[in-house]
C-alpha cells in the first residue's frame, strides 16, 4: 500500500511540507484538511510522483514509486488534480476512456467499464458531447469517471488520490461524487482526497489529516480531529463541534 516516511517537500527556497508520515489503508476515505498554503496539494503531488520529495520517500508496496514502471503504476494509482490542462474537443467518453489506456482488456470490455464510471459519476447523459463546450462542474465530474474508468471496479492494492474532488460542484453532486468514491472504498481501493468543506469531511472519511503550516497537526477519526482546540489552531475559527442527529458524525459550526 502506499505509504510516507518523514516526508518534505520543497518549492524553490521554500519547505511547504515537513516530516509527514502517512500510510493509506486498504477501504478508506482519508480525507486532507487545512488552510491554504499548508501543503496539500503538495503532499498528493509527491504522493503520485510528481513533485520529488526534498527528504524522507514514498513507497508502494514497499518499492519506491519512482521504481514503478509507468504502466505498472498507473494500474495501482490513479490521480484525479484540482483541474485538467485537456484542450481537444474529445467526446466525453473518449476522454474517460483515457482512464482505460493501461490496461489491456479489449474493447468490449473497456467499453462497458467506461459505461459504468460515467454512470458512477453521475455524466452518462453527456455522452457523445465535446469535454470543452462542458461547464467546469461537468468537467469536473468526467474527469472523475475518468479516474474510476482507470481503477475500475477497485481492488485492495488500488490507491486514488483526490485534489479537491468536489471544487465547483453543486451541493448534490458534492455528495454523489463521495458516495461514488465510497464504493471503490468497499471494493478495497485506498482514497486519499484533499477537501474543504469539514461537514462534507466528517460524513464520509474514515481518517483526517489535519495539515498546519506544512506540518501534520492531527491525524485520526473524524470525532479526534474534528475538535473546537484543533481547529482554533490551524484555520483560527471559533467553531462548536457537535454530532449530527441522525448520523452521529461531527457537525461542525462555526460561531
Amino acid at each position: 500500500m502506499l505509504r510516507a516516511e518523514q516526508l518534505a517537500v520543497q518549492r524553490g527556497a521554500c519547505r511547504v511540507l515537513e516530516g509527514i508520515d502517512l500510510e493509506l489503508r486498504p477501504g478508506e476515505l482519508l480525507g486532507v484538511l487545512g488552510p491554504n498554503g499548508a501543503g496539500k496539494s503538495s503532499l498528493l503531488g509527491a504522493l503520485c510522483g510528481e513533485l520529488s520529495p526534498a527528504a524522507g520517500q514514498v513507497l508502494l508496496d514497499g518499492r519506491s514509486l519512482a521504481a514503478w514502471p509507468g504502466r505498472e503504476r498507473a494500474r495501482r494509482l490513479a490521480v484525479l488534480p484540482q483541474s485538467s490542462t485537456l484542450s481537444f474537443p474529445f467526446a466525453v467518453e473518449e476522454v474517460v476512456a483515457m482512464g482505460r489506456l493501461p490496461h489491456a482488456t479489449g474493447l468490449r470490455h473497456d467499453t462497458e467499464v467506461v459505461a459504468a464510471a460515467l454512470a458512477a459519476a453521475d455524466v452518462a447523459h453527456l455522452a457523445g458531447r465535446n469535454y470543452l463546450a462542458l461547464s467546469g462542474g461537468e468537467r469536473q465530474r468526467v474527469q472523475l469517471a475518468r479516474v474510476l474508468a482507470q481503477l475500475w471496479p477497485g481492488a485492495a492494492g488500488q490507491v486514488l488520490l483526490l485534489d479537491e474532488p468536489t471544487a465547483m460542484l453543486d451541493p448534490s453532486h458534492q455528495h454523489a461524487i463521495l458516495q461514488a468514491v465510497c464504493q471503490l472504498t468497499a471494493h478495497g481501493v485506498a482514497v486519499l482526497a484533499v477537501l474543504h468543506d469539514l461537514n462534507l469531511a466528517a460524513r464520509y472519511c474514515d481518517r483526517l489529516l489535519l495539515l498546519g503550516a506544512a506540518r501534520a497537526a492531527a491525524l485520526g477519526t473524524p470525532e479526534a480531529v474534528l475538535r473546537a482546540a484543533p481547529l482554533k489552531a490551524v484555520f483560527g475559527l471559533e467553531v462548536l463541534v457537535q454530532r449530527h442527529p441522525e448520523r452521529g458524525h461531527p457537525l461542525i459550526i462555526v460561531r
